[in-house]
C-alpha cells in the first residue's frame, strides 16, 4: 500500500497468477505484507519451529534500530503476540548480552568509507557500525551486514581479529604490562572476553555462497580494519581507566590459556611415557 493504491501479487510454484493487480487505496496504513504457505509437492517437511521465526525477526530488530518486529503465533482462536525492539539497535543488544557490571561499558563507533575491491571494479560506499564492551563474564561476537547475520564472518571477522589484537597489543606495550620475554597476545585472548556486534551496510556485497553466511569484499576488510584501528586507538587514549583493565583481562586470558597448554602438554608426555613402558 503507498501513494493511494494497493498492489496485489500472486505466486504458485514460481509462476505469477494474474499479474499485477492494482486498486485505488484511501486508508492511511502504508506498507508491504507478504503471506506464504509452504507447497506440500515441493516441501517433504513444513513442520518449521516456532524458535526459527522468533530468532530471526530478533536478529532483524538488532540491526534496524527502532523499528518494532512483531511475532504472532496462532493458538486456538487466539494469538500469541512476541515484539522486538532495539530503540538504539546493536548498543541496546550489547548492553542485553552483557547483563550488570561488565568491566567496560557498551561504546558504540561507526564511520562511512568509499573504495573499490579492485583497481578495476566500481567504487562503491560501506557504512560502518559496531558496539563493544569487555566482560570477564561473558563473551559474544557477531557480524550482520545489510541486515544478514554472518554466521561464519568472513571479511569482518578476519577485520576484527587483525585491528583488535594489533590495537590491544600496542596497548599494553606503550604501559609496559608484558613481562619480559613474553609472547604477544592473540585474538583468542581477546575474544575470550568481548562482547561485539557490527551492523554493516554496503551498495556492493560479494557473498562466499549462496547461503549467505560470509562476505568476502576485500574492501570492507581493509576499511573495516582501519575503522577498528583508528577507534581503539582514540576509545584507549579518552578511556585510559577502561583501557588498563582492558590490558588486564586480556593478559589474564592469556597467561590462563599458556599455563593450561603447558599442563595439557606435560600430562600427555606423562601418559605418552607410561604407554611406552
Amino acid at each position: 500500500r503507498r501513494d493511494g493504491y494497493k498492489y496485489s501479487l500472486h505466486f504458485e510454484k514460481g509462476e505469477n497468477i494474474g499479474g499485477l493487480s492494482k486498486e485505488p487505496y484511501k486508508g492511511r496504513a502504508t506498507g508491504t505484507k507478504t503471506r506464504w504457505k509452504p507447497d506440500s509437492e515441493v516441501f517433504t517437511d513444513i513442520d518449521i519451529p516456532e524458535e526459527f521465526f522468533k530468532d530471526i525477526l530478533h536478529r532483524q530488530a538488532v540491526v534496524n534500530a527502532g523499528v518494532t518486529f512483531r511475532f504472532r503465533n496462532q493458538n486456538g482462536n487466539k494469538f500469541d503476540v512476541t515484539e522486538y525492539v532495539y530503540e538504539n539497535g546493536i548498543l541496546d543488544y550489547v548492553h542485553e548480552i552483557a547483563h550488570e557490571s561488565p568491566l567496560t561499558s557498551p561504546y558504540f563507533i561507526s564511520a562511512e568509507r568509499r573504495g573499490r575491491d579492485r583497481a578495476d571494479k566500481p567504487e562503491y560506499k560501506v557504512k560502518l557500525s559496531a558496539a563493544f564492551c569487555f566482560s570477564n563474564k561473558v563473551k559474544a561476537i557477531e557480524y550482520y551486514h545489510n541486515s544478514s547475520w554472518l554466521e561464519y564472518g568472513g571479511a569482518p571477522e578476519k577485520a576484527a581479529r587483525s585491528a583488535f589484537v594489533y590495537a590491544i597489543d600496542a596497548y599494553i606495550k606503550k604501559i609496559g604490562k608484558y613481562q619480559k620475554n613474553e609472547s604477544k597476545i592473540n585474538f583468542q585472548d581477546v575474544a575470550d572476553c568481548l562482547v561485539l556486534v557490527t551492523n554493516c551496510f554496503s551498495t556492493q556485497t560479494s557473498y562466499e555462497n549462496q547461503t549467505k553466511k560470509a562476505i568476502t569484499n576485500r574492501f570492507i576488510q581493509e576499511a573495516m580494519t582501519d575503522f577498528f584501528k583508528e577507534k581503539l586507538e582514540i576509545y584507549f587514549i579518552e578511556n585510559k581507566a577502561e583501557a588498563d583493565r582492558i590490558a588486564d583481562q586480556v593478559l589474564i586470558n592469556k597467561r590462563s590459556r599458556e599455563t593450561a597448554e603447558k599442563a595439557r602438554l606435560n600430562i600427555k608426555k606423562k601418559l605418552t611415557g607410561n604407554a611406552d613402558l
